[in-house]
């Protein structure tokens, strides 16, 4: 495999999403006023997509494992791209809402490809360097998203601001769809579908209960029902879509659980902090975004900076210290509204966070194997749409009593990600065979000279 094709793919295709998502807020408001839609309506535009894609994440990244994760990937980016022409060009409101859904679909099948295709070009060992550059890039679109869809809406419309999808799409697609990987060997084992039905059932209705405003009951009983019987089904089918050897894995079960309550803390706060800045000091939606710069600088700077801390100190305790600069980040946004507060209560949400994706990722992605990459990456992917929904949730409920109470619980959000640092692996220890003055040296020890 071409390991920088598969890199700059892996990387196209993370932007991408990342890109559409940080745009689309932006465009937003105008959206609604030229398609006079309503409060609802404009809120679904983005409860549809993140409904279909936190739903068959995991089910797309086993259709990767199966059938290849190329074939998947070039399938799920030009599918992204049309979705998003179409959406450019849609008559109304109702058109863009099913089209987000149909952009979701897609966004689920080309994500864990982006990892499935680098677990499989990469030996475990060399894996940290490339997740960093990903997660480097996933900052940066972060930052840029603002600034370009506000460039794009502002200059062409909000219409504008889907067709920036459309050339990557083409160009990482195309190639992905004309040169695929040899096809892996046929699996034993049919599909599992009705545990991928369960799955999305659960998942797309508690991504709708947390939403929704306010948060539904009813679904939310409905995603617990069929995580219930998901849990019955995986224990007895012979197949399951959830391989023992991945969800079965205590360091990736606490990885995955790590990234949730980081992830949450994370969007949580910045929901808080837009109304800090904004309604409280007062600021237009620019002058917020430089505020908040920090966070995307030292996400970009620890993400580069995490695989020489993962040599040194192992994933252990990188994550924990990441971990903890995240918690201190917001703690400091729930004391202080200064300029230089800010700049680093922010600049510590960055660096955390940054570091945190690369280490938990690496360890997600590292100890699954090859045959179980695409699911591996589904759950990561998963956990990243489900931690900051839960957490945007937890926001808007706690605004009530104040963005300082709010924020401190937040905070402990970050921290209860803490004790799960310890199931994760800590630096293999390097020993000597050179023998003891009372113990004798081993048969296969080389002779001194």
């Amino acid at each position: 495999m071409n390991r920088p094709w598969t890199l700059a793919s892996s990387v196209a295709g993370a932007v991408v999403v990342a890109l559409d998502g940080t745009v689309l807020t932006v465009a937003q408001p105008s959206l609604q006023r030229e398609m006079h839609a309503s409060f609802a309506e404009v809120q679904w535009t983005s409860t549809a997509y993140l409904v279909a894609v936190a739903s068959l994440l995991v089910f797309a990244g086993r259709l990767g494992d199966r059938y290849g994760q190329r074939r998947l990937f070039g399938l799920g980016m030009l599918g992204f791209g049309a979705a998003s022409a179409g959406i450019a060009v849609a008559p109304t409101v109702g058109w863009v809402i099913g089209l987000r859904a149909v952009q979701g679909v897609f966004g689920a099948l080309l994500q864990p490809a982006t990892l499935g295709m680098l677990r499989a070009a990469y030996p475990p060992d060399r894996l940290a360097s490339p997740l960093a550059v990903r997660t480097g890039a996933i900052g940066l679109a972060a930052a840029a998203g603002p600034l370009v869809g506000g460039a794009l809406v502002t200059g062409l419309g909000w219409r504008a601001v889907f067709l920036v999808n459309v050339l990557p799409a083409l160009a990482f697609g195309l190639p992905a769809l004309l040169r695929p990987d040899r096809r892996p060997a046929p699996a034993r084992t049919p599909l599992d579908l009705p545990g991928a039905v369960l799955l999305a059932v659960s998942l797309a209705f508690l991504v709708y209960a947390l939403t929704a405003r306010p948060v539904s009951a009813p679904a939310l009983a409905v995603s617990a029902v069929a995580a219930a019987v998901l849990v019955r089904h995986e224990r007895r089918t012979p197949g399951p879509l959830l391989p023992p050897e991945v969800i079965g894995s205590r360091a990736i079960g606490a990885a995955l659980g790590i990234l949730v309550a980081v992830s949450a803390s994370l969007f949580g706060t910045l929901f808080v902090a837009t109304y800090v800045l904004q309604r409280r000091l007062g600021l237009d939606p620019f002058d917020s975004a430089l505020r908040s710069l920090p966070l995307a600088v030292l996400m970009v700077l620890s993400a580069a900076l995490c695989p020489a801390l993962l040599r040194r100190c192992g994933a252990r305790a990188t994550t924990a210290g990441a971990t903890a600069a995240l918690a201190l980040g917001v703690l400091l946004l729930s004391r202080t509204t200064s300029v230089t507060g800010l700049g680093c209560g922010f600049a510590l949400l960055g660096a955390g966070f940054g570091t945190v994706m690369v280490a938990a990722t690496q360890v997600i992605v590292r100890r699954a194997e090859v045959t179980t990459a695409g699911v591996a990456g589904g759950l990561q992917q998963t956990a990243l749409n489900v931690g900051p929904t839960v957490g945007v949730a937890a926001a808007t409920a706690l605004l009530g009593t104040g963005t300082g109470p709010a924020l401190l619980t937040l905070a402990a959000v970050a921290a209860l990600a803490l004790p799960a640092t310890r199931a994760l692996p800590a630096p293999a220890r390097v020993t000597s065979i050179t023998p003891t003055p009372d113990e004798p040296a081993p048969a296969d020890a080389p002779a001194r000279r």
